[in-house]
């Protein structure tokens, strides 16, 4: 989409919603331009339901901003001054109160919170929301089941304004976990009318449409085009945000994200490559913000239950042929935390991301794989999400390039953003790279998620190894205990398990890269990464 196209389909949401196109604003209309955020990225949502099937990382944005959730985090200063969200630190949201005891936590609802339909929020919604999350499958339950939220049975309505959650175990995760994206309350009543036999929990009809209680509401939707979200005038959870109406566009091409951010078409943009990133962090007119991810790193993935990647030994040749250095320079430029080539004898720390000690030996490389039994090497395919080409398309030529010469000759497989999240959890590709963040940012949380054999989410490579799950279960159990040295042992010998088996190989951790015209203040990191509107301010 060029700066023409973009003007003409923002015109026509003018036309729709009543907002002039934003390169056309008239001295009469700047009140509403003030009020208003226009949004570009590389993709959008495919989902708008957290609980859906396959919802990828765009749909995390719009249900953070429509729904609300009992508590949220405080924030704090992070790098570079940026306000930050405080991992130990809560404050109500949806609740007014919380009462933590040894074996439950009670919560007192918001007096006058209403969803959007002007339907007061209840108990029985609240629990409702979170039986709904713990049955569905899929990546939300096992998010509940990572705070050991599992059961319908622990969620208990008091009254109509009070909700009690029953701890299963003790874990320090249970408390954290009720702040993320996925607990989140929705219209019981809304949705279950739209329910059938078939879709007991009414997902397609929230695939499409809000049913929150948040600040924001999705008013338009046009699926790889645009999301328009009005705000709730009825919020009562928070005070009433600054923009009135966020216009979020998909536009597909970096090079026309970038000239209408600068030319001020947009206000904000994210997803560009590094490269631009870095350039533009010497245009004055513009205001650049890069984060490191909380718990995240970009991986290269190996299917360990098909051959050849079943052979340890051909995945350590894999993360001896990696071009590290090459995708940092080429591809991240600078702008992301490497994971590789710590020096040997490094001692394991008790923290995640940290680096491994592999990095670029090609002698190595077709060394192992010669003794792995593949000396003329192999065919295999890489695959990656399209959704976000503008760091996965260079970073895999730059494999496919460097594994040509071990002999293992690699066909790109371009997988539509939209598709990315379902093709990924089927786990049949052989070779990929994909991005995961922990929420819950602690090790262990992280490990749960992608080696625990028992997870068959973010799992992806399909990794089982009891002394691995011993490992998890025994840091989340002395972590619970308050038992440091066993919690400190237990991580270690995850890490170092996981770098020995080498499954996945992590190569940086990436940087959250926003760029956003002077004008706009308000900008939060969360955990999720995504922008939270609430906070956003137009000068």
């Amino acid at each position: 989409m060029d700066r023409r196209d973009f003007l003409k389909s923002t015109a026509a949401t003018a036309l729709a919603t009543g907002i002039a196109a934003p390169a056309v604003w008239s001295p009469a209309k700047a009140q509403s331009r003030q009020e208003t955020l226009l949004v570009v990225s590389e993709s959008g949502p495919n989902n708008i339901d957290i609980h859906g099937v396959g919802t990828n990382v765009p749909g995390y944005e719009v249900s953070w901003n429509c729904y609300d959730r009992l508590i949220s985090h405080e924030m704090k200063t992070g790098p570079n001054g940026v306000p930050y969200y405080d991992r130990d630190k809560f404050k109500p949201e949806l609740a007014e109160d919380m009462n933590v005891g040894d074996m439950s936590a009670t919560f007192k609802l918001r007096k006058g919170a209403k969803f959007q339909d002007g339907t007061p929020v209840t108990a029985k919604d609240v629990k409702w929301s979170f039986d709904r999350a713990v049955t569905v499958g899929g990546f939300p339950t096992f998010q509940m089941k990572a705070g050991s939220l599992e059961k319908p049975e622990q969620f208990v309505v008091v009254d109509d304004q009070t909700i009690r959650v029953d701890f299963l175990r003790k874990d320090k995760l249970t408390i954290p976990d009720l702040a993320v994206i996925v607990p989140c309350v929705m219209n019981s009543e809304l949705v279950k009318k739209h329910a059938t036999a078939a879709d007991p929990w009414g997902l397609e009809y929230t695939k499409l449409n809000t049913a929150g209680s948040g600040a924001y509401k999705v008013t338009r939707w046009t699926p790889g085009t645009e999301v328009v979200l009005d705000r709730n005038e009825e919020w009562a959870c928070g005070p009433l945000p600054k923009v009135k109406r966020v216009i979020w566009r998909m536009v597909p091409s970096s090079g026309n994200r970038r000239a209408l951010l600068e030319r001020g078409d947009a206000d904000i943009s994210y997803d560009l490559p590094n490269r631009d990133f870095a350039e533009m962090k010497s245009n004055a007119k513009l205001n650049i913000v890069s984060i490191p991810y909380s718990n995240g790193i970009q991986y290269i993935g190996m299917n360990v239950n098909k051959p050849p990647f079943n052979n340890p030994v051909v995945r350590q040749a894999i993360a001896y042929a990696l071009p590290y250095q090459k995708i940092m320079d080429a591809v991240m430029f600078g702008l992301a935390k490497p994971m590789f080539g710590a020096p040997a004898g490094t001692a394991t720390k008790v923290e995640w991301p940290q680096a491994h000690q592999y990095n670029t030996d090609i002698a190595k490389a077709k060394q192992l794989l010669s003794s792995a039994g593949y000396p003329n090497g192999f065919e295999t395919t890489l695959s990656f999400d399209l959704g976000f080409a503008v760091v996965n398309e260079p970073l895999c030529i730059l494999v496919q390039e460097s594994l040509a010469q071990i002999g293992v000759r690699v066909t790109l497989n371009k997988i539509p953003g939209a598709n990315w999240r379902t093709e990924l959890n089927k786990k049949e590709m052989p070779l990929f790279t994909n991005v995961f963040s922990g929420w819950l940012d602690y090790p262990e949380y992280f490990f749960f998620w992608c080696y625990d054999g028992q997870n068959s989410v973010f799992n992806t490579m399909g990794y089982q190894s009891k002394e691995m799950d011993g490992y998890i279960a025994g840091a989340r159990t002395a972590a619970a205990a308050g038992d440091t040295p066993d919690y400190d042992k237990n991580v270690k010998s995850f890490v170092d398990l996981a770098f020995k088996d080498i499954p996945r190989v992590p190569l940086f951790q990436p940087y959250v890269n926003i760029a956003m015209q002077k004008n706009i203040e308000g900008y939060q990191y969360w955990f999720h990464r995504r922008l939270d509107y609430r906070t956003f301010v137009k000068g």
